[in-house]
This record gives C-alpha cells, structure tokens and sequence, in this order.
C-alpha cells in the first residue's frame, strides 16, 4: 500500500559516503540529516578540526513511501534497514531529540556494543591498550572500574567507553 503519509527512514549509505549521498539527497530536494560531530584529526604534520557522522554509515531521509526507490537511486545510499521483515521507521520525536542534542554542543560519543558488569572486556586504544580486565562498574561514560586479572585489585580507570570492548 502506497501512503502520502511523510516519515523518517534510517538509510544505510556506502562506506564514508554519509556527506556524498546527503549532499545528492539534497540535490534531489529530499529532506535528510545527517548529524555530524566535531573531532580533532590527528596527521603527521598538523591537528585539525573535522566534521565526522555520529552514525557511521548512516543518514536520515523524511519521505513518503513513493519516494523509496528515489532515495535508492541516489548516489553513496546502499539501502533501507529493515525490522522485523519491514523498512525501519524513525519516530518523529526520536529524530527531534537527536537533533536537540546535536544542536546542544555537548561531546556525544556513540557506544555500539552494550557493556555488563562482571564482563570480561579488553581495551583496544588510547593508554590501556590491550588491558584485558573484568568490568566491575561503570561510574560515567568517561570513568569505568576495572579489575585487573592477576592483580585482584580494582581501579577506576578514565577511558572512553569506545575503547572497551567485550572479550570473545
């Protein structure tokens, strides 16, 4: 069934296409975002300030149904997601909230794995790398405790929640 009905879609784009296939959706007059986050890039020879996607491999179209095979035709757009056998759909008040804290200028990190406590995690960047430790308690984002394996002890290490990652 075809609906005039305009919704948000999570479209899934070619790798590091995000800014690419949002500028043609643009060109093609479809309402998309893509929010982006502000990151220090680091070369041999400078530091800069760059715009990355908050969602790796992910932009945001508002259209109706009709519209679906225009967005698939669109350069740097690989595919809908699906959920449960059915195109995903993004609820208006989801997207007005991500667009809040885009626009809130606080430092948003996005964590793809969900972490327990009691778990065996390993480190794999920054300071700790390679630390392999049990999670005992994640006090923020910024600041988790950690038991070591032969030590016994717990220290409360500040790491980003990106660098822990389950061990396997």
């Amino acid at each position: 069934m075809i609906d005039n009905l305009y919704r948000w879609y999570p479209v899934y784009t070619n790798s590091r296409a995000e800014k690419k296939a949002y500028q043609e959706l643009q060109r093609k007059h479809i309402e998309c975002y893509l929010p982006l986050k502000k990151e220090w890039k680091q070369w041999s020879d400078r530091k800069k300030l760059v715009e990355e996607p908050l969602f790796k491999s992910y932009i945001f179209v508002r259209i109706s149904n009709r519209e679906q095979a225009e967005v698939l035709m669109t350069q740097g757009v690989s595919r809908f997601l699906y959920f449960s056998g059915k195109i995903a759909v993004m609820p208006d008040k989801q997207m007005e909230d991500l667009k809040l804290l885009m626009a809130s200028g606080e430092e948003l990190e996005i964590i793809e794995h969900e972490l327990c406590e009691g778990e065996k995690v390993i480190v794999n960047a920054g300071p700790f790398k390679g630390m392999i430790a049990e999670l005992v308690a994640i006090k923020n984002k910024k600041s988790l405790v950690l038991k070591l394996e032969n030590l016994g002890y717990a220290i409360q290490v500040k790491t980003s929640m990106a660098y822990i990652k389950p061990l396997k």
